[in-house]
């Protein structure tokens, strides 16, 4: 054990050694029923007496914190919670960590009212999946066959890119939606956070400028903020991003980057149209600027055409695609990839190495299993099978429980529904009323440059819940909206 102990100090060194476990116990670093280290032991670790350590603990015997033994030594007792002592001992914190600002923006539901956090609140928003279905005993054996048939190769560091035999089973999979690519054009990330962060933060410098939809996810504005860059705006509608609208930025802006949700888009659930996509391709083209493809949820789909993938209609490398398992699986996974060709890989590459090393390489080998023996394509069709009765359910409901003037999407693939208010109505007032009814959505706020401009929406996801209890959250939420005070249970 290292205590920072001052012997030049007048504060007797038994009581800065019973001064450290007080505030150790207090703030439940050292819980009830956990043994303290043995006197002899801590003496000789610290190089004071066994007398100073017995008088440290005797002096927190008798506040009561911990007990003695007979024969085995000293216990830290249940106690009333405590308050930490404030680490800095005089003049405050560093002058520099004044001057630390974050150029981010947090999520209106991050600010949620103590009437929230009932034991039976419904959470409608989410940005993942169910992760009740996900195989988890399948998934836990599967761990121990990599490691039993591995060894300790299987909890090394890995390669930089991702375990091979994973991005060549990724490459397999990714030809099923028409993205030709290899081994060596796929890199493995932490998460598809972790690819946008890093493709970002190769392609974009503080001041420079990135086209994103208007809404968008709100992580990725998120890490734009943090980066200093100018957000450039496109509008929506439900054939996704306005051409012509960007066009016309691509122009007076020069941007340079175009981040775009093409399928199920985050939060509107839009599909960005077949035509709109080839036009998206040729203007990345002619205004020599890189397109970041968020593919999060491509392939669930509950109805309608499959549309390509930009990257399969990219000619020459002007598409770097990003997809993730964590919204299909269990978003714990963070395991996501970047597909990218030509000499922006090795950058990315060297950017991953800086970053993290690797990601977790005896996930990605248990995950490479699962994957390639179809257990994947399997838990995905039942997936969405499941999905899309809860989707049908969620707009089942909202037509019985909202108020008039509410309208909303109805998405034909996707995790999210996105409903607008009623005339006048704003998200942000509406979000402490539907806490106190036990029920909590995503503000519109969150997906705008400028959270004012979502006021009058909101994203519910219909994917992380069962029919039943999609159907009493937005009953809740009905009530809410002083459009419906029925009870059905």
């Amino acid at each position: 054990m290292r205590l920072a102990l001052d012997f030049e100090s007048l504060e007797p060194v038994y009581v800065q050694i019973s001064g450290h476990f007080r505030n150790s116990i207090l703030t439940e670093n050292l819980r009830p029923g956990i043994r303290l280290p043995a006197v002899r032991t801590l003496a000789a670790n610290l190089g004071v007496s066994r007398g100073t350590v017995e008088s440290a603990y005797a002096e927190l015997m008798a506040e009561g914190l911990i007990t003695s033994r007979q024969g085995s030594g000293f216990y830290v007792l249940p106690h009333a919670p405590g308050e930490a002592r404030n680490p800095p001992q005089s003049g405050g914190w560093p002058a520099w960590q004044g001057r630390l600002s974050y150029g981010g923006c947090e999520a209106m539901s991050a600010y949620l009212p103590e009437v929230s956090r009932k034991t039976d609140w419904i959470a409608l928003d989410g940005g993942a999946c169910d992760p009740r279905l996900f195989p988890m005993d399948e998934f836990r054996k599967l761990l121990g066959q990599v490691m039993r048939r591995d060894g300790v190769a299987a909890v090394e560091y890995g390669e930089i890119a991702g375990y091979r035999p994973l991005r060549a089973t990724l490459a397999q999979v990714l030809a099923s939606q028409g993205i030709q690519t290899d081994a060596e054009s796929i890199l493995i990330t932490a998460g598809s956070q972790q690819a946008l962060s890093l493709v970002t933060g190769l392609i974009l410098s503080p001041g420079d400028a990135v086209v994103v939809e208007g809404p968008t996810y709100a992580g990725a504005l998120d890490v734009f903020r943090a980066r200093g860059l100018r957000i450039l705006t496109v509008g929506v509608d439900e054939e996704g991003m306005d051409m012509r609208e960007l066009e016309a930025v691509l122009s007076s802006h020069r941007p340079g980057l175009i981040y775009t949700i093409p399928n199920f888009h985050n939060p509107t659930g839009a599909c960005l149209d077949g035509q709109r996509r080839r036009q998206l391709i040729s203007l990345a083209g002619r205004f020599d600027v890189p397109i970041l493809e968020d593919d999060y949820v491509g392939d669930i789909r509950y109805e309608g055409r499959a549309q390509p993938t930009l990257k399969s209609l990219d000619p020459d490398g002007r598409v770097i695609y990003m997809s993730t398992f964590s919204k299909m699986l269990i978003p714990g996974l963070r395991v996501g990839f970047v597909v990218a060709d030509g000499p922006v890989y090795a950058h990315l590459l060297r950017a991953k190495r800086c970053h993290d090393l690797a990601t977790c390489n005896l996930i990605q080998r248990a995950l490479k299993d699962y994957v390639s023996v179809g257990r994947y394509h399997a838990h995905l069709q039942r997936s969405c099978t499941l999905y899309r009765r809860r989707r049908d359910a969620m707009l089942a409901a909202l037509a019985r429980h909202m108020p008039e003037g509410t309208s909303w999407t109805r998405p034909k693939g996707g995790l999210f529904v996105w409903l607008r208010l009623p005339e006048g109505m704003k998200a942000s007032d509406l979000l402490p009323k539907a806490c106190g009814e036990g029920v909590i959505f995503a503000p519109g706020g969150n997906f705008f440059l400028d959270p004012a401009e979502g006021e009058g929406g909101m994203r519910l996801n219909f994917a992380s819940n069962t029919e039943a209890v999609i159907e009493e959250g937005v009953r809740r939420l009905g009530v809410a909206m002083g459009g419906d005070n029925s009870n059905h249970g």
